[in-house]
């Protein structure tokens, strides 16, 4: 159960880049003070970090499902 976390996806890939989205058009707004400015940085890295992980898991469930099904091997033209 312990690589359970590292395989679950994340949940509401759109909802997290949104919440990105947000914080970075509050950032460069220029309204924040410092520390409010400092805590939606960490919070975006967060989330980025967050979109990265489930980018690469999707693409790593891609790969496999292109090697279980040659067929779909769009490298492969005739």
């Amino acid at each position: 159960m312990a690589n359970k976390k590292s395989e679950t996806p994340v949940p509401d890939f759109e909802g997290t880049l949104k919440k990105l989205d947000s914080l970075v058009e509050k950032l460069e707004g220029g309204e924040l003070t410092l520390e409010q400015a400092l805590k939606h940085f960490e919070e975006g890295v967060t989330l980025a970090r967050q979109c990265q992980q489930a980018l690469r898991q999707a693409e790593f469930r891609v790969q496999e499902l292109i090697s279980e099904s040659p067929n779909l091997d769009s490298s492969t033209e005739e």
